[in-house]
């Protein structure tokens, strides 16, 4: 699965279970709240002042 900005937080949580350290390292500690059930990574990256390429970078690099 390709991520991209338009991938919502909670599809890549339960495609890649691993992904949650990677959010949670970049600052977006909130991947439990309703949210992240309906916001891209781009619009949880941009709310937390997160570099979303560098985030897109590691989360396409888990396996």
């Amino acid at each position: 699965m390709l991520i991209t900005k338009d991938s919502s937080i909670m599809e890549v949580l339960q495609s890649k279970p691993y992904s949650r350290e990677i959010f949670v390292k970049h600052g977006m500690h909130c991947i439990d709240c309703l949210g992240s059930e309906f916001e891209s990574i781009e619009m949880g990256a941009r709310s937390h002042e997160i570099n979303l390429e560098l985030l897109l970078k590691e989360l396409n690099e888990l396996d």
